[in-house]
């Protein structure tokens, strides 16, 4: 095993975590992270050797996401079990129905939003490297990301109404 290998071994788990949070599904996500690495050793070339190998291959995986949805856009997939993500640790009952309850407010964001919270709430990058992985500006990362905590805390409230929005002078 090379040294390339061992960098891309290192981020395999939260490759794995990114994608099955994106598609909320555990055998797409496995295929989306096989997609990704894939396409990260044809091109491997063109990495700059110095720069964040993870916020490359996120970069990679957000763009084979996006292709994917875009090619499936009028199919729709349905999985062969109903399974949903589970503790590392057994919970309490009303734990394991908050954890539902947050899986089913974030499958409801809007897909740029979900995006941006993800990376930045769950893979603690920085608002500058998440801009860099979604290829936008950094002020449409602060912005997203507000909205999405926003509407987040509203559906986590119960309350499944957009938040109005503020006028800004």
């Amino acid at each position: 095993m090379d040294g390339r290998d061992r960098d891309f071994i290192q981020h395999l788990p939260r490759l794995r975590r990114y994608a099955r949070a994106l598609t909320g599904d555990r055998g797409r996500a496995d295929d989306l992270v096989q997609d990704t690495l894939e396409r990260a050793l044809v091109k491997f070339h063109l990495w700059q050797p110095g720069s964040d190998l993870r916020a490359w291959l996120f970069t990679i995986m957000h763009n084979v996401f996006i292709n994917q949805l875009r090619a499936g856009a009028g199919t729709v997939i349905m999985p062969l079990d109903d399974e949903t993500v589970q503790p590392a640790i057994r919970a309490t009952q009303s734990d394991r129905l908050e954890v539902l309850d947050l899986q089913i407010a974030l499958s409801r964001l809007p897909e740029e939003q979900r995006e941006v919270l993800l990376l930045v709430g769950l893979e603690q990058m920085t608002y500058d490297e998440a801009a860099g992985v979604l290829g936008i500006p950094i002020g449409t990362v602060m912005s997203r990301l507000s909205r999405a905590r926003e509407r987040l805390r509203a559906l986590l409230a119960g309350s499944g109404a957009q938040p109005a929005l503020k006028v800004v002078k």
